[in-house]
């Protein structure tokens, strides 16, 4: 085996050198150190493994004591991919994303019939919303984004038609944005005069913002007293809409 012993290689001409030929092997003996920190080292695509990369490759590292910011990236193996994912797609969430209120400002009195106005997000006594709003055109409401929604309606009702007089708050939901079905209903029976107060429940799987929607409808007033509550200083009747889960 022949030995060669130099204080420096440089090239003859030019700035490249080419170390033997392919499919050579040069072997570095335990305990010598390259020094490359003033220069730069390409390596072949894909020579670098887990096999070759330190323990300490995490735990030596800068640690973070705070959150990651939802822009912080995270390494993760899609399907044997390696890939950078933000944080912000893999952080857990505390409690619900949205809810949004809405309510009747004005009493829905002896008119059937779908309510397209008199319509508003509370903005008394400290109201708010969490995350983003539901909008709404002409009584029709549309959902921010996907996914699983809670719709609540609230409603104080006074019947007024005596025995048989029932009038209803329905809840109706559309898939396909023309053909709406009643879902939920409020009802009450009470007799001239006096009123009531209920509520309707229904969970709604959003799976398009264009075509599912829902809109709230009256039926069964036939007099003057029968009237559904409204008011601009509180929630007489209100729309409670709370996104619950992805679709």
């Amino acid at each position: 085996m022949s030995e060669v012993k130099v204080n420096k290689i440089s090239p003859r001409s030019g700035t490249d050198v080419t170390l033997g030929d392919s499919g050579d092997t040069f072997t570095v003996p335990t305990g010598v150190t390259l020094d490359t920190s003033n220069s730069t080292v390409t390596l072949p695509d894909g020579s670098v493994t887990s096999a070759k990369l330190n323990n300490d490759i995490i735990s030596g590292a800068t640690e973070l004591a705070t959150e990651p910011a939802d822009t912080d990236e995270f390494l993760v193996s899609d399907a044997g991919t390696i890939k950078r994912i933000d944080y912000s797609l893999i952080k857990a969430t505390s409690g619900l994303t949205i809810v949004d209120v809405w309510r009747l400002t004005e009493d829905k009195t002896k008119t059937n019939g779908v309510i397209t106005s008199n319509l508003e997000q509370p903005d008394t006594d400290g109201a708010t919303t969490i995350g983003s709003a539901m909008t709404q055109s002409s009584g029709i409401f549309t959902f921010p984004e996907t996914g699983k929604w809670l719709i609540i309606c609230s409603a104080q009702i006074a019947s007024g038609g005596g025995a048989g007089d029932s009038v209803f708050l329905n809840t109706q939901t559309t898939t396909d944005g023309t053909n709406y079905d009643d879902a939920a209903s409020v009802r009450s029976d009470v007799p001239d005069g006096l009123g009531d107060t209920g509520s309707s429940f229904f969970l709604f799987d959003v799976t398009n913002t264009t075509t599912h929607k829902v809109r709230f409808e009256a039926s069964g007033m036939s007099d003057g007293a029968s009237r559904i509550k409204g008011d601009t200083g509180y929630n007489a009747t209100a729309f409670i809409f709370q996104k619950l889960g992805d679709t």
